[in-house]
């Protein structure tokens, strides 16, 4: 097996152990990875879920240190206009969270909106108490080299002491574990999008991201403060599944719409008939006032 394989290999494996693969790409890559599946798993590794708290709000008071030694309140993420996108990773991981921010990027490339404009920010803290600002100014770096929109975007890479990490991880309700003997946290990979007043909203999970689903969750989460008309009633159009955890076409949404653009054809459709049948009577009407003005 080369180098390649064994770094696929335990990327299949640890993201199925995560439960973060959808079942058709794990089928997919079932014949090419079957002994992915016998790689040894520490309890640890299988210690952790998601149990999903939307509604509920984030401590605020909560303290990180940013990439520049600063200190950060989650209240400073909220300005009560723009949504949050949240992850938990830590910055040394080898697999997984380099695989899910950078996954993230690449979809955050293609969006027409940027952390840090009117729409949404971006917040990654670290598991791992340990790290420190130069670990996290570096993860920072090569991820918005990847993401393509500048040195400048407003994504935040924060680390804390280990307190605040599991208040916060126990609030979002995802549970975490150290793995001693690997020397790595097991986590799920999962994005939390927050409210502008800090309430959970939504839960998107994968190493991947479609640029859609992404939208469509920070549209949702915006409460109505972000996203153009159009792409409010394109996103009408999609529901959440928690099946798969990701947005799928909504049979209904496509009917109402059709629905409402037929109503408005046939709206401008009589409309228009109308205005011409009124115009057709009153050019009758002046031409018999002309007529009769001629005899008298």
């Amino acid at each position: 097996m080369t180098a390649r394989t064994r770094q696929v290999a335990r990327i299949l494996a640890a993201s199925a152990a995560l439960g973060v693969l959808a079942p058709a790409l794990a089928r997919a890559a079932a014949p090419a990875f079957e002994s992915a599946e016998s790689l040894p798993l520490s309890p640890e590794m299988r210690a952790i879920d998601v149990d999903e708290r939307r509604n509920d709000k984030i401590d605020p008071a909560l303290t990180f240190t940013d990439a520049n030694g600063e200190l950060v309140r989650a209240a400073d993420w909220f300005d009560g206009q723009r949504p949050v996108l949240l992850t938990l990773n830590y910055f040394h991981c080898r697999v997984v969270c380099s695989v899910q921010l950078g996954g993230l990027a690449d979809a955050l490339a293609e969006l027409d909106w940027t952390p840090g404009d009117e729409h949404f920010r971006v917040v990654t803290v670290s598991l791992d108490a340990r790290e420190t600002a130069k670990d996290a100014a570096f993860k920072r770096d090569q991820i918005l080299d990847q993401l393509g929109k500048g040195p400048d975007v407003d994504w935040q890479f924060l680390r804390g002491d280990a307190l605040a990490i599991q208040t916060l991880a126990a609030q979002l309700g995802i549970s975490f574990a150290y793995d001693a003997e690997q020397d790595q946290f097991a986590h799920p990979a999962v994005a939390v999008f927050l409210m502008p007043d800090g309430t959970i909203a939504q839960y998107l999970y994968g190493l991947t991201y479609q640029p859609r689903d992404i939208k469509f969750a920070l549209i949702e989460s915006g409460q109505g403060r972000i996203g153009s008309p159009m792409e409010k009633l394109y996103q009408s159009c999609f529901t959440y599944d928690h099946t798969i955890g990701r947005y799928g076409p909504w049979a209904f949404g496509f009917m109402r719409i059709g629905a409402t653009v037929s109503f408005f054809i046939l709206a401008t459709t009589l409309a228009i008939f109308w205005r011409y049948e009124r115009r057709k009577r009153r050019d009758t009407a002046s031409n018999d006032e002309h007529r009769a003005e001629a005899v008298s």
